[in-house]
Formats: structure tokens, sequence, C-alpha cells
């Protein structure tokens, strides 16, 4: 009897635990205790090291602050620099509760001096991206999530090694997790010719820290200061079709030049000094770039170290703001409670919304938890669509005409709550124009889903998707 109730204290206290260490987020919470249910010791462990709090480390939250500081002069003020070009422009300062929560975004300013190039699919941005590497003069940094050390990863690194040895600064940074593939003979071969590379958390040290749920999921590269990129495209053969299961690679990518390009730099500048302890303050690396007043755009970046989940409130103050249309693309679509009511809500008030999401997915659980969460906003209007042309990979939401979003972030929870993530928001008309037309290309390479097929799938998938939804919390 005595080790029953030993066993009975025992669940009481995991479970206590879990309650007070997850309060805030009841969906983590169901999660979490659904983990302990079913594996009552493992489950604990798991959350002891995965779900720690990453907030709570105030070094990483410090280091953005101060890098900020040094860089605050360099950027033009929000205020008084509307652009004379573009009627999306003036529209953003007529809505005042999306102007200003953009605005109130912290180190996240409005910029106005800004070109933007949208980059379709990986070989046209791979191109784009080696063609800026070959005309770096002084520094390249270059951060993604993944790195392959397969063809395009060698490519890469030879352009990298190239212009180390003409002495060019190069740095690198990749995720612990997201490149845990990568060789050690791939790193040495670029430490041995004089760049700086290092992991965003090695998998086993962000085990034993409890850091390994958070993942830098950004993607940039940043050319001298002046050119930079982000988007949703990483560094891998698959990305130009060659995975044999996935197919097609579709993704959507960004080339910025101007103000846009500080943002992106103190971004790559931060997770520099968290990652080499090495802190990047000469002002070259904010040099004068002469873009005029063209485009307005924000790099808005978001992380578990933050305050604010800056990026997810974003999202949410657009679908809020929308008045016409709601045009999103994205791989992974589990949404927060609000991000579904502000769908629902819009929807319901007569805004055409439309959402596409892959056909042939690269996780099956995931694409469980995601249909889980069709059927509400189906029977309230919103559309859904499967791409089948490959697999659909970018991360886009276009507002009315008004502002549209590229980045890395997934209309997800561990985008939105867990992971490091780079989002750009822009407000010019042609760069609007350019991203509706490839949604509209990639609608006419998608089916709808209907309500009424879908309402008709098995009890088994049904089974399936409510097992995937209680568990999507933590994917």
């Amino acid at each position: 009897m005595l080790w029953l109730v030993i066993i009975l204290l025992l669940f009481i206290f995991q479970t206590a635990t879990i309650l007070i260490g997850e309060y805030k987020r009841p969906a983590k919470t169901v999660a979490w205790l659904l983990v302990l249910f079913i594996f009552p010791i493992i489950g604990f462990i798991m959350y002891y090291f995965l779900a720690k709090e990453y907030s709570q480390r105030k070094m990483v939250r410090r280091k953005g602050r101060r890098k900020m500081a040094e860089i605050k002069h360099q950027w033009i003020g929000f205020k008084g620099t509307v652009s004379e070009e573009g009627e999306a422009d003036y529209e953003l300062y007529e809505d005042t509760r999306l102007c200003g929560l953009l605005y109130n975004i912290p180190g996240s300013p409005i910029t106005p001096n800004n070109q933007i190039e949208v980059l379709t699919n990986a070989d046209v941005t791979y191109e784009a991206m080696l063609n800026a590497i070959a005309a770096a003069q002084k520094h390249i940094h270059f951060e993604f999530y993944t790195i392959r050390d397969d063809q395009i990863g060698i490519t890469f690194q030879d352009a990298l090694i190239r212009k180390a040895k003409e002495g060019v600064s190069v740095r690198v940074i990749y995720d612990g997790v997201g490149s845990y593939a990568l060789s050690q003979a791939y790193i040495n071969k670029f430490k041995q010719a004089n760049v700086q590379i290092y992991p965003f958390l090695r998998p086993l040290i962000a085990f034993f820290d409890k850091r390994m749920n958070y993942r830098n999921h950004r993607k940039i590269i940043v050319i001298d200061g002046l050119v930079g990129f982000l988007g949703g495209i990483n560094i891998g053969d698959e990305y130009l079709g060659a995975d044999p299961k996935l197919g097609f690679w579709r993704d959507t990518h960004l080339k910025l030049y101007g103000d846009a390009v500080y943002y992106l730099q103190q971004t790559f500048i931060t997770d520099w000094m968290f990652v080499s302890k090495d802190r990047l303050s000469d002002s070259t690396f904010f040099p004068e770039h002469g873009v005029p007043a063209s485009s307005l755009a924000q790099v808005i970046s978001s992380g578990p170290d933050a305050h604010w989940d800056a990026i997810q409130e974003m999202f949410f103050a657009g679908i809020v703001a929308a008045k016409k249309r709601i045009y999103m693309t994205t791989p992974y679509f589990i949404p927060d409670p609000s991000i579904t009511m502000a769908l629902k809500t819009a929807v319901i008030s007569g805004v055409d919304v439309r959402i596409i999401l892959p056909y042939q997915a690269d996780s099956k659980i995931v694409q469980y938890a995601s249909r889980s969460y069709l059927l509400e906003l189906m029977q309230a209007g919103v559309q859904f669509y499967l791409y089948r042309k490959g697999f659909i990979h970018a991360k886009v939401m276009l507002i009315d005409h008004l502002m549209a979003t590229v980045g890395t972030a997934n209309v997800d929870m561990r985008s939105f709550f867990s992971n490091f993530e780079l989002n750009a928001v822009m407000f010019n008309k042609d760069v609007i124009g350019r991203l509706e037309d490839d949604f509209l290309m990639d609608l006419k390479d998608s089916d709808e889903l209907k309500l009424v097929e879908f309402e008709q799938r098995s009890r088994m998938e049904k089974g399936k998707e409510i097992i995937a939804r209680l568990l999507s919390p933590l994917f």
C-alpha cells in the first residue's frame, strides 16, 4: 500500500510542476499532461529538459538591447517618413490600430528607404545569393536553420571559402537541431579556411541546458551591410526538388537593400554574440546605403528571449485589420486560439480568406495536427487549398492591398512562441502585387478542400487528428 501512496504523490508532484510551469499556456499544459499520462516518469524527464522557459535567461534578452542601442542612430525615424509613392503606404497610416501596433513593436521600426525583390523558389534564390556573395568586399554574415553537406551545401561552402581567402570576413551560424546531420568534416573545412562558424545550441548541450525545444529557425544573409536575404529557404538539395518523396519544392524568399538590411544585420549580430561571445560593434557593419525613400518595410524578429510574441501579434493585427481579403500560404498550420478566432471573425465579417497548405507533407503528425484545425474554420467560411504540384514551404500572408509579410515563421505555435524567427512586413503595392501573382499561380496548382468531403473522413483519421492536436503545442 505504501508504494501506491508514493507513486500517487510522485504523480501529483509531476502534475503540479507542469501546471505551475505552464499556467500561461493552457494548450501546452494539456499537451504535457497527456505526455505525462502516457509516459509517467519519462514524460516528466522530457518536460524538465525540453520545456524550461527560455525567457528566464536574462543574458540573451540583454544582448539585443545593447546592440540596438549601438545602431539606433543609424535608422530613420518613423514619424514624418510617409513615402510619396504608393497608395498602400497612405492606407497604412489611415489604419491607426494596425499602424499603432506595428509602430510599437520594440526594436522594429517601419523604415522608408528600401528596395525589395521577391525571389520565387530556390534556383532563383540560390543564384541571387551566390552572386551577392561573389561581390562581397568586407564581410559576409550567413545564418541558417538547416545547412546540408550536399551538392548545394558544398557550392555555398566553396563560395564562402573563396571569399575568405580574398580577405573577406565570413561568419556562419547554423542551428544545432536543424543541422544535426551536418558532418564534422564540413565544419572543419570552414575552420581551416579561416571562416568563423558556430552552432546555435548543439543538441546535446541544448538538451542538458533545457533549451532543446527552442530552435533558431532564422535564415539570414547580409553582405557588407548593404544587401540582405531572408525567407523560407534553407541550404539543401531538397529545396531544388531533389527529395524523391516531396519532389518540386515551392518557396519564397526576399532580397533587400536599404534600411531593412540594418535590422537583418542587428539580428545576426545579436545571435553572433550569443554563440561566439564576440561583440561586433564596428560602425562599418552599418554603412550608408544611399537607397532613396521608395518602399516602407519592417523587419520583425521574435523568440523566447523576448517579452513580446512580436510576429504572432503582427499576424493577429493584420488579420483583424483585413477588410477585403486574407491570402495565406504556410506549410504548417497549427494556429493558437487568438489566430483561429481572428480568422473566423474575419471570414464571418465578409473577408475573403484563402489558405494554401501542402497536400504532400514532410511530417505526418504535423499534417494530422494541422487538419484538426480545419473543420471549424471551414464551417465558418475559410477556404483551404491543398498544393498538388509538390511541397509548398512558402510562408506568406497578404492583407488586402495594404500589407504583406514573408519570412521564416509558419502559422503555428512553435514559430509564434518557441522558435527564433524573422519576418519582413512590406507595404509597397508592386511587391504586394508580385506576391499576389505568385499566390494566384499556386492556387491553380492546388485543389480546394471541400467541406462535404472533409467531413466524410474516417474515424481513424479523426482519431489521429485528435491525438496530434492535443500534442500540437509541442511540435
